[in-house]
């Protein structure tokens, strides 16, 4: 996590490259939101409002933004605010977009916003990625550290309970993962601005990978936003590369999603829906004598 900077507070050459590409800055609204950018910021320009987001070239969430500069221009319109412009000086890397106007999308039970996001995610899976950046091996390298660890002491009670078949089950997941497919694998609320359609930011994290992996991820958000487990995957079937999936390919990869949140965000609301999921999904596992 970055600690957050206003536009003055970056320094004046980095500035005046930025003011290269916008005309002068005559106003700057810093966002509190989000967790690594150094600078987050709309400036009001001569031609408009423009979205800025910056880093530390040396920093370690420098990496998030080059991703974002390598998918960027890849991506169409209708579905991300085009990445106009990035500079680098004076060891900052700065990237400028399209202002985009929209909400947060609302998750819950009965929202509008449902149909929109379902159609934003179809929408990514038509992207052809411009290289491979295999989430399987993200995945294979994430779980090794997390699997050969114990679980911490204030482990759910569930999760230590069942902590065997839950790591056997996660196991299982990197080989369910593979394809050509883009995947945007951090499809929060957000992390879209929901106007008349649904536009997703946000790329840092980016992957390839099988085309189901983003609905799947999305079923645990709904569950956060109050969805019981069955009626987010009855949104999630929707979705014929999801309905057409495996069984035990969403179950191994519901497990290791709960496996590799429960240390790291462990009070958080997407890891109780996580462990919801997986729950759901191992019983009726057990209820069928899989597995």
């Amino acid at each position: 996590m970055t600690s957050r900077r206003d536009w003055h507070d970056v320094p004046e050459r980095v500035r005046q490259a930025v003011e290269q590409h916008t005309g002068p800055a005559s106003g700057a609204k810093s966002l509190r939101d989000g967790r690594n950018s150094e600078l987050a910021v709309t400036l009001t320009t001569p031609s408009g409002s423009v979205f800025c987001k910056g880093i530390t070239t040396g920093s370690s969430l420098s990496a998030m933004h080059r991703n974002e500069l390598a998918i960027g221009s890849h991506l169409p319109d209708d579905l991300a605010p085009r990445l106009l412009w990035h500079v680098e000086a004076d060891g900052w890397l700065v990237l400028g977009f399209e202002h985009v106007t929209g909400h947060h999308a609302d998750l819950s039970p009965g929202s509008a916003d449902l149909l929109a996001v379902a159609d934003a995610v179809t929408r990514i899976r038509s992207v052809p990625p411009p290289q491979a950046r295999p989430m399987a091996s993200q995945w294979t390298r994430a779980l090794k550290v997390e699997l050969d660890l114990p679980l911490s002491n204030d482990a759910d009670p569930w999760s230590a309970a069942n902590a065997g078949l839950i790591a056997e089950w996660a196991a299982k997941a990197p080989d369910q993962l593979d394809g050509n497919r883009l995947v945007h694998s951090d499809l929060n609320p957000a992390n879209f601005l929901v106007a008349d359609t649904a536009k997703v930011v946000d790329w840092a994290w980016w992957r390839t990978g099988a085309a189901w992996i983003d609905t799947a991820l999305l079923v645990i958000r709904l569950i956060a936003a109050g969805h019981r487990p069955e009626a987010a995957e009855q949104w999630a079937y929707q979705s014929p590369d999801f309905a057409s999936t495996p069984p035990d390919a969403v179950t191994a990869f519901a497990a290791s999603v709960l496996r590799l949140w429960e240390r790291r965000f462990a009070t958080t609301t997407a890891t109780a829906a996580a462990r919801a999921w997986t729950r759901h999904r191992m019983s009726r596992h057990h209820a069928l004598g899989i597995g």
